[in-house]
């Protein structure tokens, strides 16, 4: 099996709080990946507002996030397994993400070999 990134991106979360009712249908969504044994690892499954970002550039350069033609934002990511980006697409598309204007990005995690 394969491990994929499923990274949750949405427009504006600026004003964004999420109900009891939209985090239990997240939980659930996860419960049901972990059941299947999928779930690799749920991470940092949410990520703070983009205004306590930081990027590091080339020269020790650090600037304030997020920069302003950035359209969409990455609130979280979960790590599971599958035997194709197929299977790991049809995972994400159960998502609850997609109620709310949201979307995911599948990518193939890569590991080093020794």
């Amino acid at each position: 099996m394969k491990e994929f990134a499923l990274i949750f991106r949405l427009k504006d979360i600026s004003d964004f709080k999420p109900t009891p009712e939209q985090i239990q249908e997240r939980m659930n969504w996860l419960g049901s990946i972990a059941a299947q044994d999928k779930l690799v690892d749920k991470g940092n499954t949410l990520l703070p507002t983009p205004e306590t970002a930081k990027t590091v550039k080339p020269n020790n350069i650090i600037t304030d996030g997020p920069y302003t033609e950035i359209k969409e934002f990455i609130s979280g990511y979960i790590i599971v397994r599958a035997e194709s980006i197929d299977e790991a697409v049809k995972m994400a598309q159960e998502n609850p993400i997609f109620k709310i204007g949201g979307n995911i990005e599948v990518r193939e995690v890569l590991k080093q070999t020794t």
